[in-house]
C-alpha cells in the first residue's frame, strides 16, 4: 500500500513542478508589461509637459511681441500673426514697385525702436520677407523686374536697407523672397491677391539664420 502512495507522489510532484515554472513565466512576463507600460507612461507625460512649456513659451513670446509694438498694431498698420509681423504691399510700395511711399517708410521707422529692443533681450534676428500675388508680371515692358521672385526679393532688400538706415543693426536683420509662394488667402480676385502682396517681419533664433538675400 506504501509503495502505492509514494508512486502517485512521485507521478504528482512533477505536475506541480511544471505549474510552478509556469506561473514564475506569467508572472515574470507580467511584471515585465507593467514596467513597459509604466515607461510609456513616463514618456507620454515627460513629452505632454514638453509641449505645454513650449505652448507657455510661446505665448509669453507672442504677448512680448504684442506689448513691444502695441502702437503700430492699435492704429490697425500692421499685423501680427504667429509671431509674424505683415504689411500691406500697397501701404510699402506701388503696384510693381520697389520704391518704398512715403507712409511705408514713416511706418517702417517707427518700427525698428521696438523692435531692436525686442531682439536685442532675446538675442534673435529679424527675418523680413517679400510676398507677390500669382500674377506674372513678365514681358510687356511694364515691369523691370524678370518676375515675381526678383519684385519680392527687392521688396524685401529695400525693408531691410530702410530699417538699417533707420537705426536697425545690420548683424539683425536678413531679407528672404518667397515670390507668389505661401498665399495667406487664394489669389481669387483683386482684393485677395491685394492681401498676399505684403512683406513680412518675423523674429527668428540665430541658428537658422540662411540669408536667402543681404543687404
Amino acid at each position: 500500500m506504501e509503495d502505492t502512495v509514494d508512486a502517485g507522489m512521485e507521478q504528482t510532484a512533477p505536475v506541480w513542478a511544471v505549474f510552478g515554472d509556469l506561473m514564475s513565466g506569467l508572472l515574470g512576463a507580467f511584471v515585465l508589461l507593467l514596467v513597459g507600460v509604466l515607461i510609456v507612461h513616463l514618456q507620454l507625460v515627460t513629452h505632454l509637459e514638453d509641449e505645454v512649456k513650449k505652448r507657455q513659451v510661446e505665448e509669453q513670446r507672442r504677448m512680448t511681441l504684442e506689448k513691444a509694438l502695441a502702437v503700430p498694431l492699435s492704429s490697425g498698420r500692421i499685423t501680427l500673426t504667429n509671431g509674424r509681423i505683415g504689411i500691406s504691399g500697397r501701404v510699402l510700395f506701388a503696384m510693381n514697385s520697389d520704391q518704398l511711399q512715403p507712409e511705408g517708410r514713416e511706418l517702417l521707422s517707427s518700427l525698428v525702436g521696438p523692435l531692436k529692443s525686442y531682439l536685442a533681450a532675446r538675442d534673435e534676428l529679424l527675418m523680413v520677407s517679400g510676398f507677390t500675388d500669382n500674377k506674372s508680371i513678365r514681358g510687356g515692358g511694364k515691369s523691370q523686374f524678370e518676375d515675381n521672385w526678383e519684385l519680392s526679393a527687392q521688396r524685401a532688400l529695400t525693408v531691410t536697407r530702410a530699417l538699417i538706415e533707420d537705426g536697425m543693426p545690420s548683424s539683425m536683420v536678413f531679407a528672404a523672397a518667397f515670390g507668389s509662394e505661401q498665399p495667406i488667402t487664394p489669389n481669387v480676385d483683386d482684393k485677395s491677391r491685394a492681401q498676399n502682396r505684403r512683406v513680412e517681419m518675423a523674429p527668428v533664433p540665430k541658428a537658422i539664420n540662411n540669408k536667402v538675400a543681404s543687404p
